[in-house]
């Protein structure tokens, strides 16, 4: 699979571009509604740490979209496995999701 480096802090307003308005991101236990707050989150708990990212698969149905990643760098435990559950509202991100693959998804 494709390996890349993470999208860097000063990529915030084009990562809170991709979402709806009233877009939401659920990480870390937290969740932040709002493309300001998705830039927020972006600019800080989302790039804490350097890392590259490695898609390992993906899945579809309907409008929404599992991306399942590998990430390592040098936060704590090095290597993590991630869902990243998208939700589309026409060609934007209505919500994103990123816990632990056999993490049960938010409703």
């Amino acid at each position: 699979m494709k390996l890349a480096a993470a999208p860097t802090p000063r990529d915030a307003e084009a990562i809170a571009a991709c979402f709806a308005e009233d877009g939401e991101v659920k990480d870390e236990g937290q969740t932040r509604h709002g493309r300001t707050a998705i830039k927020e989150w972006w600019e800080g708990p989302a790039n804490a740490f350097e890392y590259t990212v490695e898609v390992q698969s993906t899945q579809t149905e309907k409008d929404s979209y599992i991306v399942f990643t590998r990430l390592t760098g040098n936060f704590p435990g090095g290597t993590a496995d991630l869902a990243n559950r998208f939700t589309l509202r026409g060609d934007l991100i209505a919500s994103l999701e990123i816990a632990p693959p056999d993490a049960p998804a938010a409703g």
